[in-house]
């Protein structure tokens, strides 16, 4: 079975080797067909320590790193600063 990859946004870098991703998934609402968004976080190793708040990564399943972590970033956007 393939490892599921999902792309979300970086809303935490506090803890070491570790990013919190927030991946949003939109759909219909059966009842009302109104689009719906619903977010879930995510802790995803970060061996470098190379991704900060606000940044676009891609997550894949792993094995189990820890209690929480489950996750690896593979690939990333940096946030762009004006």
């Amino acid at each position: 079975m393939p490892k599921r990859l999902l792309q979300g946004v970086v809303v935490s870098d506090k803890q070491d080797k570790t990013v919190v991703v927030r991946v949003e998934r939109r759909f219909t609402h059966p009842l009302l067909k109104k689009t719906v968004r619903r977010s879930k976080k995510y802790h995803a190793h970060d061996e470098a320590n190379s991704w900060k708040e606000g940044d676009t990564v891609w997550i894949e399943e792993s094995r189990p790193l820890s209690k929480l972590k489950h996750w690896i970033v593979v690939q990333g956007e940096k946030r762009v600063e004006v």
